[in-house]
């Protein structure tokens, strides 16, 4: 696929390059109380994901200055990706029409995708409800 831009001034290759499984988890916005809990989760499960040959990257539009002060507040030990035009939002579906209060706009929905090092996507959830989301992730990873 390609090489896209990441905190920590780290270039992300989907496929990984070293041969790892990729949890690519989409988020709305940097800081948000549902996001921050998603992304606390999978840094408090870092480790297991790292065991299960996995590595963890978060993506949203917010920019990568935005990413780098949302992750040095929170700890993250993965990088977060800057999808600023939105490409890999559109390119993994997850960029769609959102309605919220009876108003409509397009947003990111929370989604997440495991792919291969092959760059085969062999699971993905859609709308994901933050509680327990990780955890059933991790799962997943862990039966490879």
């Amino acid at each position: 696929m390609s090489k896209i831009q990441a905190t920590s001034q780290v270039d992300v290759n989907i496929p990984d390059a070293q041969g790892r499984n990729i949890v690519l988890y989409f988020y709305p916005k940097d800081a948000t109380s549902g996001c921050t809990l998603e992304g606390q989760d999978f840094r408090d499960n870092y480790d297991a994901f790292t065991n299960a040959n996995t590595v963890v990257y978060g993506v949203s539009k917010d920019s990568l200055e935005s990413h780098e002060k949302f992750k040095k507040n929170q700890s993250f030990p993965f990088e977060l990706i800057a999808d600023a035009d939105g490409s890999l939002c559109e390119q993994f579906g997850a960029w769609q029409l959102k309605s919220k209060n009876g108003q409509e706009k397009m947003g990111i929905v929370r989604s997440t995708f495991i792919i291969s090092p092959t760059g085969d996507i062999l699971k993905s959830w859609d709308k994901v409800a933050v509680g327990g989301h990780v955890d059933e992730v991790l799962k997943a990873v862990q039966s490879l």
